[in-house]
Order: C-alpha cells, then structure tokens, then sequence
C-alpha cells in the first residue's frame, strides 16, 4: 500500500508565519484539488448573465477539474465535469454555446444539458458486428455532477454533498455586500483572461491584502483613489475565509504620511489628460469608492470608483494561476454612467493602471521563496487574530484566509 505523501508542516499553533513551503510543494498542491477544490467548500462558476437563456451552457473550472455549467430547457442550472465518460476527453472545447445536447468530439457520445449520457455513436455496432455490449446502461455512465447554487447572479457549485448551503456558507455580511454591488440585472461588458507566475495562493493574499494598495499601486496614492488615511475598515467572517475591504473617497485629508514617509507611492505633480478616469459617480449612495470582497477560496468582487468586475482564481499548476475577469454594468445604467465604467475598466485589469502591479508581484515572491525551505513569511500587522477592524494597515484577512485554509486542509 502507497503512503500518503508528507504535506508541509505548520510551523506553530497561529497564523502569523506562513510557510514558504505552501506555495511550492507539488504533494500539498495535489492535496488541495481533493481536499478544497473537490472537497467541502463552494466555488464559483459563472455570472448567470452568461446563462442568458434556456439551453446555454459554459466551461469552467474548480481547481483543476474542467466543469460545464448549463441551463437546461427549462433555465434550471446545472453543473457537471467537463469530461466525457468514455476516454476522458473534454466535452466541450470552448467557451460556450447553445443547445439542446453537447457531444464529444473524440467518439461522438453526447449529453443533455444536466450532465445524463443520451447517446453512444455505433452503440449498435455495424451490421451486427460490435457496439456495446448487451445491457450497456447509459445512466451508470456519466461525469461527476455538482451541487449547484446561485445568489445576487452569481452561480457557485460544489463537488460535496456535505457542505452547508450556499446562504449560509456565504453569511449575512457577505451576502449583504454582495446584494450592494449585485442588486439590480446585469449588463456583461466585457472579459479578460491573464496568465501569473505564481502559485494560486499568492493571488488570493494579495487581493486581501489592503496594506499593500497604496504603497505598491502608486496611481492610487497619486490620485487619491485610495490612502490607509481615508476612513474604511477589512470585515472579516467567522471562518475567517470571506473578506471585505473598503474604503470612502476623500480628497482633503491631509497627506503627512506619505510625504514624511517618503514613499514611491506619493507623487504630486501628476494629471491626467483625462481626469474623467477618476471621477466616479457615487452611484450606491453611502460614499464607498471602493469595495474588494473575496469569497474562499477563489472568488473576487470588485468596486474601484464605478468600474464593477468579478475575479475567478484558477490553478494551472503549483506555480501557474490564471485569473479570469468579467467586467460589468446595470442594464439600467444611463449612457454617461455605461461609458464610465468602461473608461474606468483601463484602471483596473492586467494592463490597468492599478492593477497590473498584482501580476508581477505575486511571482517575485513565487522567485523569492525558491531557496527558502524551513522558513516563513511574517503576517502581523495588525496583531494575530482574524477579527475585523477599523482601518486597512492590516493583515487580518491574510491571517482569516490561512485560517480556513488549514481548516479544510486539517493542517
């Protein structure tokens, strides 16, 4: 009998040293496809907006696993793998599509919209020769199915039949800043799709991490789009998984911090020459020009000024992620506000100004830690726990991450 591969050890009982080790480790990499990505947990699929209609469909992952969701004839969701139940093939090779059934190009078996094998090419045989043997059951035979689930038209899907509902594995407070941004029907606008050098994990830090945003994203300080100085706060769930961080836009606090400091961040002699790329709208009406939530464990929400946009996190290899992004609006956005957001869209994306900091520096660290076995990374600013705070000079949802993490890991 095979032994279990050896995992990474946690070095002590807290959350304020994470091992290099977690973000280089191929055995643990394998071990969090089955214990996370197929394991109890809710992941996100799509935007129901990509569902317009009955008989839609779209690929995805979870983790690894490649995975269609659909709606069948009559719109209910479904999910199921994207690998046919002969040879393994993928199903379908694009992004999407229309049908009443979907079929294997490799051997021709197709499927309905729920995932149920309809019909083997041949089954017969020829003229009495081959074909399946008598009594083949094509309902014994089929992908792995998922629970599905949506909210505020997002549509999530998980491989456990154990896992609590969606409601409750979202909680009130993520469900309540989801509603903020989501409350109204959609209006797709467009999407990216970026490589990163780095471990699926590094990604997910970062976007919890809200220290770092004004210190690596200059264009934010410069601009005043977002300083540690103006008044937000990082909400964090009880399982320590889900995060909130925002912030309320302020132009007249003073900015002693970033000059005494002398940081790359703070810069005074820059405009724009079209300051319309800053001037958002407060369109949610309580003055937060910011809002960056993350649901465990690779789901993004974004606000940055009026340019609204989801994130999915998709692991491509122990130090390869991709990062998926949908940008969109409101069907009743008025036509100043639709194009806004897509003149805003250039701040925040792979080539944004804000953003594309986030795709080179989760790799530096994936480079950093290459010959760092048996050391750790410091996380505690903002003391050890995972509560929420006042204030973004914080890790707490860094810590909050690991948290649940090594709670489904059982590290």
């Amino acid at each position: 009998m095979q032994e279990p591969p050896q995992l990474p050890a946690w070095p002590g009982p807290g959350l304020t040293r994470v091992p290099y080790e977690v973000y280089r480790d191929p055995a643990l990499y394998e071990a969090e496809q089955e214990r996370l990505f197929r394991g109890p947990a809710w992941h996100f699929l799509c935007m129901e907006a990509e569902l317009p209609e009955p008989g839609s469909w779209r690929t995805t992952h979870v983790g690894e696993t490649p995975v269609i969701v659909s709606r069948d004839g009559q719109g209910a969701l479904h999910a199921f793998e994207n690998r046919c139940a002969h040879r393994g093939a993928l199903i379908c090779l694009g992004e999407g599509g229309r049908g009443r059934r979907i079929q294997c190009v490799y051997h021709a078996w197709n499927y309905d919209l729920e995932g149920n094998l309809r019909g083997v090419a041949f089954e017969g045989g020829i003229d009495g020769a081959g074909g399946m043997p008598e009594g083949f059951d094509k309902a014994r035979h089929g992908p792995r199915k998922l629970r599905v689930a949506a909210w505020c038209g997002l549509v999530f899907g998980t491989f456990s039949p154990d896992v609590a509902g969606l409601e409750d594995w979202l909680g009130p407070e993520i469900r309540a800043r989801l509603a903020r941004v989501l409350g109204r029907p959609v209006r797709l606008l467009g999407r990216h799709r970026q490589m990163l050098p780095n471990n699926w994990k590094l990604y997910v830090e970062n976007v919890k991490d809200s220290y770092h945003a004004s210190l690596l994203h200059s264009f934010f300080a410069t601009f005043r789009l977002n300083r540690l100085s103006q008044e937000g706060g990082v909400e964090v769930d009880g399982s320590g998984g889900h995060h909130v961080s925002w912030s309320r836009m302020q132009t007249d606090r003073p900015n002693e911090d970033y000059e005494k400091g002398g940081l790359r961040a703070w810069k005074d002699d820059y405009a724009l020459a079209d300051p319309r790329l800053i001037r958002g709208r407060d369109e949610f009406g309580d003055g937060v020009s910011l809002q960056i939530l993350t649901v465990f464990p690779t789901f993004v929400s974004q606000q940055v000024q009026n340019a609204l946009a989801v994130r999915q996190v998709v692991p491509k290899g122990v130090d390869r992620t991709e990062l998926l992004w949908t940008y969109y609006g409101f069907e009743d956005d008025d036509p100043g506000l639709a194009e806004l957001r897509l003149l805003q869209a250039n701040m925040v994306g792979p080539a944004g100004f804000i953003s594309m900091e986030d795709g080179a520096v989760g790799g530096f660290v994936q480079r950093g830690a290459a010959g760092a076995a048996g050391l750790a990374g410091v996380v505690e600013m903002g003391g050890a726990g995972t509560e929420s705070q006042r204030g973004r000079a914080t890790e707490t949802s860094v810590r909050g991450f690991w948290k649940a993490w090594r709670a489904v890991m059982g590290l």
